[in-house]
């Protein structure tokens, strides 16, 4: 009996029957990485993002508006005014990358696709380093309230006279109340809050269209009926007046026309007003005594992120993780008096982020991004090894763009 001929079997993998066996299997894994940092990542849509092929850096132009206008003389010549112009730099951080290594035998006796496991990992990793890069710029715009401020604040930015600011707002401080830290989790204040921060962008002539930034446990608190307001008194849900959402499907409408965007890369309640941030963390000014493991000596008195990975030191990478001359790295918050926690905290608002930051009311001119490599996945079998090596990665970097576009709801 001859031979039957198997040579032209169906592989799953291959690109129409012919070629790599393998050759659809990564694309669909990179297509699988990218699904689940799409899920995950909120803040890449909500800020200006600029592509660029080459270099380190990419320049945001600034310019600055016309604020006065005055009545002609007839007969007399127009003689224009001079608007001033800036610009501010965002330079890329290091190759930031989730590495995976999947051994041939755990695939084979694994009874489920263990490699989407992988790739919702991967994806999820990359999209919280990224939410919360951005979310500190965010954080560093808002408490920009002021030039000084702003330009230990701003990394790489020219001077720029016509820069405008804006202050924060602070749940409860209404007339005839007093504040205190529970009204960060009543719905009355909260919304309260969130009103008076788009006063404040109206006020100051913000351009672009303002949204909402809130964790996870405030959107929830919005819903509370224990707490000074019950939740058919918030007007927001009142649909005689106009209000909408429903407590039914968990629905918050839109306040004062602005989006609400949920996000757990801000921080979370652990009981009552308890506050973590996934941010920033209180170091106490002036200890030489405190240690941060891997950071400079220069960060020992100051707010330090060590929730999250920073860039390379000059000697190997960007040096975007070093301190700058103001004492700070371009993800944390400059260090100011550092005689006292309350100086530092008067001074640059340091503290606030690390302990009292809730909320962000801001438009897309809040933050920019150079985004220098876009997400990509890499994948390499390895004989000696027997498994397969997979490397997501992307490179990008972040800076305040517009400090006023960002306002900042704040706990007492």
């Amino acid at each position: 009996m001859a031979e039957l001929d198997y040579t032209s079997i169906h592989r799953s993998g291959q690109n129409n029957a012919s070629g790599d066996v393998r050759g659809l299997y990564l694309k669909l894994y990179a297509g699988e990485v990218l699904t689940a940092f799409q899920s995950k990542n909120i803040m890449m849509p909500l800020h200006r993002v600029r592509t660029i092929s080459k270099g380190k850096s990419a320049q945001f132009p600034m310019t600055g508006k016309y604020r006065d206008a005055s009545y002609h003389t007839p007969g007399a010549e127009i003689v224009p005014s001079a608007a001033k112009q800036g610009e501010r730099i965002v330079e890329i951080d290091d190759l930031l990358i989730n590495a995976q290594f999947i051994p041939n035998i755990d695939e084979a006796m694994t009874h489920y696709d263990i490699r989407s496991v992988y790739t919702q990992e991967a994806g999820f990793a990359l999209a919280k380093v990224a939410d919360e890069n951005i979310l500190r710029m965010a954080a560093k715009a808002a408490v920009s309230e002021n030039a000084t401020i702003g330009g230990l604040n701003i990394q790489k930015h020219s001077a720029f006279d016509d820069e405008d600011y804006t202050g924060n707002v602070t749940f409860g401080d209404v007339t005839g109340h007093t504040a205190a830290a529970a009204d960060a989790r009543d719905p009355k204040y909260i919304v309260q809050a969130i009103m008076d921060a788009r006063r404040v962008l109206d006020n100051a002539n913000v351009p672009g269209e303002p949204f909402i930034v809130m964790p996870v446990d405030m959107y929830y608190d919005l819903f509370k009926v224990s707490g000074t307001s019950n939740l058919n008194d918030l007007i927001i849900f009142n649909r005689d007046v106009g209000g909408g959402g429903s407590v039914a499907t968990g629905q918050v409408p839109t306040i004062l026309g602005m989006p609400i965007y949920v996000t757990q890369h801000l921080g979370y309640y652990t009981t009552g007003t308890t506050w973590v941030s996934n941010l920033y963390y209180q170091v106490t000014p002036g200890s030489d005594t405190v240690a941060i493991a891997g950071r400079p000596a220069a960060h020992k008195d100051e707010i330090a992120n060590t929730n999250a990975p920073i860039p390379l030191q000059n000697t190997a990478g960007s040096g975007r993780g070093n301190p700058s001359s103001a004492g700070n790295s371009v993800y944390d918050v400059p260090k100011g008096d550092s005689s006292t926690i309350a100086g530092q905290a008067t001074k640059f608002a340091s503290s606030m982020i690390a302990q009292k930051l809730r909320a962000l009311v801001m438009t897309q001119d809040a933050v920019a991004t150079a985004k220098l490599m876009d997400m990509s996945v890499e994948s390499e079998y390895q004989i000696t090894r027997q498994g397969t090596l997979m490397v997501s990665k992307y490179a990008m970097g972040h800076n305040i763009l517009r400090p006023a576009c960002s306002v900042g709801l704040f706990s007492v």
